[in-house]
């Protein structure tokens, strides 16, 4: 049965992909810039705390360390090899802690929804509802950085089935909660062009502290990972995203392992560091209509 919203082309049979200055990997960084309720309104769906009754001090505590000290070890490391990011931004840090709005707006970074705040979800929400989230984050965006908002990380990653949808409506571009490929590639929507763009559940040290592996252990999975991409992307080029927590990334002991992937990432010549924002925007400008044009002629 084919998915509904994506048809199926296996990479290998896909139009080359050139990305600028022909690189080989597009590389994208999305630090997860997150906002936690200290009391979450109820959700049927999703409890947000492991640990009930709420307040979970614990839980709330150690994410909260990602605001006050791990955003800004890992700017050290962002800054000193000229990244540009993507932050998955729950829009309510902008309200709440304006010195992180500031240091991201400073360094030009653009900015992906991530909900307003990471304890409340898309699961459950009616469609006017879903609605009046996207404008909320749109104009919040618009109003703190000028930047226009133009992709998601679902909220915890969540989603309801007219996601895509109204996200098009709404003038966004792209989507990131579609782990099922290593380049961008046209989503089906109502009306509009829309596309995913390749965030990573493997390159992400959530997925990893998940795993009880260590930041050691994340360093090696994204050299190696880079080094298949790389080789790959000779022919066609490919998409690499490394998701960050600042809770947990940001960590002391961990920070120098980060550092050392980045320098060797950056000691390759054809990588083009770019934000999901640039990497949606050249293919649609320049891949999206021969990518549509080849499914047609293949059905």
């Amino acid at each position: 049965m084919k998915p509904g919203r994506f048809d199926y082309l296996p990479i290998i049979d896909r139009p080359a992909i050139r990305w600028p200055n022909d690189a080989r990997v597009a590389l994208w960084v999305a630090p997860n810039v997150e906002h936690y309720d200290h009391l979450p309104p109820y959700n049927p769906y999703q409890n947000a705390w492991p640990r009930v009754p709420h307040p979970d001090v614990m839980s709330y505590s150690y994410n909260d360390y990602g605001n006050r000290v791990g955003f800004w070890r890992l700017l050290e490391v962002f800054d000193k090899y000229s990244i540009r990011c993507t932050p998955a931004l729950n829009v309510a840090v902008l309200d709440h802690y304006p010195e992180i709005r500031d240091a991201m707006v400073e360094r030009d970074w653009d900015f992906m929804s991530h909900g307003v705040y990471n304890t409340r979800y898309l699961w459950g929400a009616s469609e006017e509802e879903e609605r009046a989230f996207y404008k909320d984050t749109i104009d919040t965006i618009k109003l703190h950085t000028g930047k226009d908002l133009k992709g998601m990380l679902g909220p915890a990653l969540t989603n309801t089935e007219r996601t895509p949808d109204l996200m098009a409506e709404a003038g966004l571009t792209y989507h990131t909660d579609w782990f099922h490929d290593d380049q961008p590639f046209p989503l089906k929507v109502k009306e509009g062009r829309f596309i995913t763009v390749p965030y990573s559940i493997e390159t992400n040290d959530g997925a990893v502290n998940s795993l009880g592996f260590e930041a050691d252990y994340l360093a090696q999975i994204i050299k190696d990972q880079f080094d298949v991409l790389y080789r790959e992307g000779e022919h066609s080029g490919r998409v690499m995203c490394i998701a960050l927590h600042p809770y947990w990334s940001g960590q002391a002991h961990r920070i120098r392992y980060l550092d050392e992937a980045f320098d060797y990432i950056f000691s390759h010549s054809q990588v083009w560091q770019a934000t999901a924002d640039q990497i949606a925007a050249y293919y649609l400008d320049n891949y999206y209509d021969e990518v549509v044009n080849h499914l047609e002629q293949g059905k």
